[in-house]
């Protein structure tokens, strides 16, 4: 699905004031809750800006294993 700015900018003006519903041009969409709009968001992120996107790495430390320190 093809986002805009447009459209990115709107979405987060409502979440910040609390609003439900969004207007884009000529369409309205009522969201059930604020964690909708927020997960909306996260995903227009996601298109629109994908150089923003975190990559996670996790690093295991091991001392000694299950052997006991002596």
């Amino acid at each position: 699905m093809a986002f805009t700015v447009e459209q990115y900018e709107t979405l987060k003006r409502a979440i910040v004031s609390g609003v439900q519903s969004v207007t884009y041009g000529d369409k309205t969409v009522n969201y059930r809750s604020i964690a909708d709009m927020k997960e909306a968001l996260r995903i227009m992120e996601a298109e629109l800006f994908p150089e923003r996107t975190t990559h996670r790495r996790r690093l295991a430390v091991v001392d000694r294993g299950y052997f006991p320190k002596k």
